[in-house]
């Protein structure tokens, strides 16, 4: 069964186009059996079979991975670590904060962070609109969150002026981008390949305006 998956992964990744590493699918092998045990008890995705798992979380997490620029990288609600655990693996080079405030979520963060021995990936359990970065953030990325007008006004704080928002969203949201806030404007809006899905998928990014 592993080899499948193996192989699975192998293929999407190459569809997506992620240059990696042996090691690197090992990590995502890895993560996914931790998603898999730990899900059985505190249901942190909704599917629980392996290849759903892959196509429906790993597959479109990372089919952000080619826009997630700059070193300081937030991911808001991060949840089971998605997108950020799987974009982390593929971009050690960038560092990436997950933030949610469910305290089982980010336990399980901070074991797959120690398994995957992730030097890159930081873990703060805490609610977003309480999080100080000691430093600049280059980007906020989020994904199944919330509206946009609601992610905006709870990172508004995060979000300096060269910060970008990217926020991953299932089919195209008219109505969220008409109700955004006139401190914020939409700069780029790109239909996602997920491979392996069959449903909708957009990646919005905001700035200030």
């Amino acid at each position: 069964m592993t080899s499948n998956i193996q192989q699975m992964l192998l293929n999407g990744l190459e569809q997506i186009g992620i240059p990696h590493q042996p090691m690197q699918v090992e990590q995502l092998l890895t993560y996914l059996g931790l998603l898999e045990k730990w899900n059985s008890k505190f249901n942190l995705v909704a599917d629980s079979d392996r290849e759903s798992m892959v196509n429906r979380h790993l597959f479109d997490s990372l089919s952000i991975f080619p826009y997630v620029i700059g070193q300081q990288i937030v991911d808001l609600g991060s949840g089971a670590g998605l997108p950020g655990i799987p974009i982390a693996i593929f971009n050690p080079q960038q560092h990436f904060i997950l933030i949610d405030s469910n305290g089982k979520k980010t336990r399980f963060l901070f074991q797959v962070k120690t398994a995957l021995n992730l030097n890159n990936v930081t873990v703060e359990n805490c609610r977003i609109e309480a999080y100080q970065c000691p430093s600049q953030i280059d980007m906020v990325i989020c994904r199944a969150f919330s509206t946009l007008n609601d992610i905006v006004t709870k990172s508004k704080h995060l979000l300096a002026q060269e910060c970008k928002l990217l926020a991953m969203k299932g089919r195209f949201p008219a109505q969220e981008i008409e109700r955004l806030s006139e401190e914020f404007i939409v700069t780029k809006i790109v239909k996602l390949s997920v491979p392996g899905a069959d449903s909708e998928r957009h990646l919005i990014e905001v700035i200030r305006n």
